[in-house]
């Protein structure tokens, strides 16, 4: 199919649904799902995001700003990672762990409103990484409708343009725990020491960026169409005495770049 039969598809599919819940954490993927959602469903569909110290604030509030300019219901849970046993270890598992309390919290709201689908917008491109999360989608019976009309992440981003989401463009993210080697301890202290380097980077006019936390190693991923401007020594050096402030003792650059799930390479 190509992307506009996909669409179609997606149409067709959540208007067979009637009324959904979907996970909503404000970036590219579940935007352009609320919004096919809500344009076909209207009122019957909620949006639920998940707060905790590993999905910044910004996020938050690009999530809500959204809701309430497209007047949709919106409600945000608590979902703190670091209370489940187990999460702080970082296992290899530990995405799966997250995704079971969170769908399990927002089941318990969709039966409180009365709602009988609970969606997630996970695509194609997610099948071909290690997405412990995905298993955690088929045991808690949570839908697929990105995945099942078989959109990709460059088909989201087409038609998230032609819908005028300003979403289309936006860089990818991922839960911050996601920046942290396997097996080493994830610490509030830790999430918040990636997230404001993380920022930093993005106020500084980077657009992909992932800070990796080794210990006390910070790994920078950019694009690698950025590299030269990672590598101008004004920036490098700001950069540089700004994440040592922040409590890193070392600060590298990726020379392979950004790439989706680097931290999976030591398992797969």
């Amino acid at each position: 199919m190509n992307t506009n039969e996909k669409y179609k598809f997606l149409q067709d599919y959540l208007i067979e649904k009637q009324s959904l819940v979907i996970a909503f954490s404000g970036g590219v993927d579940s935007t352009f799902l609320l919004k096919v959602a809500h344009d076909l469903l209207g009122d019957k569909v909620i949006a639920v995001t998940a707060t905790s110290c590993s999905f910044p604030k910004r996020e938050l509030e690009e999530a809500k700003a959204f809701c309430l300019a497209e007047g949709i219901k919106h409600y945000v849970c608590e979902s703190e990672e670091l209370q489940i046993e187990g999460f702080s270890h970082n296992p290899a598992n530990r995405c799966y762990l997250c995704k079971t309390e969170l769908f399990n919290k927002i089941w318990e709201i969709a039966r409180q409103k009365s709602v009988p689908y609970i969606a997630e917008a996970s695509n194609m491109d997610d099948n071909g990484d290690y997405r412990p999360g995905l298993q955690a989608v088929k045991e808690l019976n949570v839908l697929s409708p990105l995945r099942a009309a078989g959109l990709t992440k460059n088909d989201i981003r087409i038609l998230s343009k032609e819908l005028g989401l300003i979403t289309w463009n936006k860089q990818s993210f991922a839960c911050l725990s996601s920046r942290f080697v396997y097996g080493e301890e994830i610490t509030e202290e830790k999430l918040h020491m990636v997230d404001e380097a993380e920022q930093y980077l993005l106020d500084l006019g980077f657009h992909q960026v992932r800070v990796r936390i080794h210990g006390t190693i910070a790994r920078i991923e950019v694009a690698k169409v950025e590299f030269i401007k990672m590598l101008n020594d004004d920036i490098s050096l700001k950069i540089a005495d700004k994440l040592k402030t922040l409590g890193f003792s070392y600060v590298t650059m990726d020379l392979g770049g950004y790439r989706m799930g680097s931290m999976n390479d030591s398992i797969i």
